[in-house]
């Protein structure tokens, strides 16, 4: 059986805690965390063609 490998810090209990966030969350509430990543300044975002 082979073991799953974590990136640093990660382990199980971490992995299901996001699950569990991005399962529980309304459309409303992802609607508004992606708007508000869009006007955050600290990030860039890059478009990726699909073709």
């Amino acid at each position: 059986m082979k073991q799953n490998k974590f990136p640093p810090g990660w382990d199980e209990e971490r992995i299901q805690s996001v699950i569990d966030y991005y399962e529980n969350q309304t459309a409303d509430e992802a609607i508004a965390e992606a708007e508000a990543r869009l006007q955050d300044e600290s990030i860039t975002l890059i478009e990726v063609p699909t073709e």
